[in-house]
């Protein structure tokens, strides 16, 4: 074993691991990376079939974010956002103002002023925190309460937590979260509504149904404002309702939701749901911390996030991941200036909106995405997202001749292969049977690397992935499924 690995399984604890596991056989160890490309620490390479868990936009060691973070150490690594302003920080909250706001949508909120923070989970709690005592101080709710969609995953910290809806994650947890209610996600492949027979296609695009999803969240919202009518006729004393008062908001993940399974939303799912929120009195969370910069498709003027593609702006528009390109741990929470002028008063009004994190506005990760935004409003990049896009569908075709793809899931550069017993009957394994991280570490066999959601196989290269590295990882994809379920074809 390299020693490197006997240091790692000597000390480590890697998070979402069952370590048991982990200490029987010897771990990879990264130790360099270029463009789509990882190297360990015995010198075998991988390509890189996730982008570093989502993270990695335009590839290892890009020259451009290299050169950006490197000039930023010959000024000044960090200082304090407390009570101290920086350039670099300054410089990107202006950039990401003006990708929030784009496209022009008449008629949605335009977003203002950007929190820092460190990662997803954080910023998913800073919106949380501020649309809380956003709704108590507007007047909506003393008791504010959130609604999420089943299968949520939001992040890991407190809060975060009480808006998920994933048992295996969060139930261990419940003794430590605050109440929130959970409606249908849209997931067709597996929607108890859709009446149409399994095909050789997305779910998406041959579903039989009546919009039941968009009907269970317009329930939701009615049987909450149903809630709080009855506690008074008065504007008062709905507001001091408590629990019987509406939503304060609705947390999503736009377009695609991630750890749930990479479930894609049908087209025209967002906007429907986004104006039942908006017509009973909440406001929307967008959770863009995967979706966002590009993830979602590069075409059809709809911007950097996957809420522009439905035409809808959020009132809280969550970023990370992808922020710094990769490179940084960084993370935003992008408000309406009506949001931020709730928290202004004097001083022993203490409105302040007292949260914070020593590294806010770090100056290396503002450097990195300042670098990142840059990059990707290039040309250059939206041409080649595009064509990486129609490069991986392509790829992707080619597994559905196997009996056991069950459903393939694309969403611009995001994409998820569900592994079933056989595609006919949607019969799934059994998670204790390990059938994605079987067949995951059968690609890592074969020199790609990329992690499963149960039986969900994700793909989702960096920017700078070429068409034949792509054909490589979905080939390489396609023989781990025959190894280790060997169901063979099924068309």
């Amino acid at each position: 074993m390299h020693p490197l690995a006997r240091l790692d399984q000597r000390f480590l604890w890697h998070p979402f691991t069952q370590m048991r596991d982990w200490l029987k056989g010897e771990p990879i160890v990264i130790v360099r990376g270029k463009g789509a490309e990882l190297e360990d620490a015995n010198g075998r390479r991988y390509l890189d079939a996730n982008a570093s868990i989502w993270t990695n936009l335009h590839g290892h060691r890009h020259p451009a974010l290299d050169r950006a973070v490197k000039a930023q150490l010959g000024k000044v690594a960090h200082s304090s956002a407390l009570g101290l302003a920086n350039e670099p920080a300054a410089v990107l909250a202006e950039k990401l103002v003006a990708a929030a706001n784009r496209p022009r949508l008449p008629g949605q909120p335009k977003l203002a002023k950007v929190f820092l923070s460190d990662d997803g989970s954080t910023a998913m709690e800073v919106a949380l925190k501020l649309a809380y005592e956003f709704a108590r101080r507007s007047g909506r709710s003393a008791q504010p309460r959130f609604l999420s969609l089943r299968g949520a995953y939001h992040g890991d910290t407190v809060g975060a937590v009480s808006v998920g809806h994933i048992d295996l994650f969060h139930k261990a947890y419940a003794g430590l979260l605050f109440k929130t209610d959970a409606v249908m996600a849209p997931y067709c492949y597996r929607c108890p509504f859709n009446r149409a027979r399994a095909e050789r296609a997305d779910a998406r695009e041959y579903r039989k149904c009546n919009w039941e999803c968009v009907g269970k969240v317009e329930q939701a919202f009615a049987r909450r404002t149903r809630r709080a009518e009855g506690a008074g006729a008065s504007a008062g004393a709905r507001a001091n309702a408590g629990d019987g008062a509406g939503y304060a908001a609705m947390v999503v993940e736009p377009l695609m939701q991630g750890a749930a399974g990479m479930i894609p939303q049908p087209v025209g799912w967002l906007r429907r749901v986004a104006e039942i929120a908006r017509g009973h009195g909440a406001q929307l969370i967008a959770d863009e911390v995967m979706t966002g910069f590009g993830r979602t498709g590069a075409g059809g003027g709809a911007g950097l996030f996957a809420c522009g593609r439905e035409g809808v702006r959020p009132d809280y528009l969550v970023l990370a991941k992808g922020l710094t390109g990769g490179y940084l741990p960084m993370a935003a929470t992008v408000v309406t200036r009506t949001i931020f002028d709730a928290f202004l008063g004097e001083y022993g009004e203490f409105k302040t909106f007292f949260h914070g994190h020593s590294f806010t506005g770090n100056q290396l990760g503002a450097a990195a995405a300042n670098a990142s935004m840059e990059l990707l409003a290039t040309e250059e990049s939206v041409r080649r997202r595009g064509e990486l896009e129609g490069e991986l569908r392509a790829a992707l075709a080619g597994l559905w001749k196997l009996e056991n793809v069950g459903d393939i899931r694309q969403v611009g550069l995001v994409a998820g292969v569900e592994l079933v017993r056989n595609w006919r009957t949607r019969e799934a394994f059994a998670l204790a049977e390990r059938a994605g991280i079987r067949v995951c570490e059968a690609m890592a066999r074969r020199g790609v690397l990329t992690r499963p959601i149960g039986n969900v196989v994700v793909v989702m290269p960096p920017y700078c992935t070429t068409a034949r590295q792509v054909a490589t990882m979905v080939r390489m994809l396609e023989e781990a499924i025959g190894e280790v379920l060997g169901g063979g074809a099924g068309g």
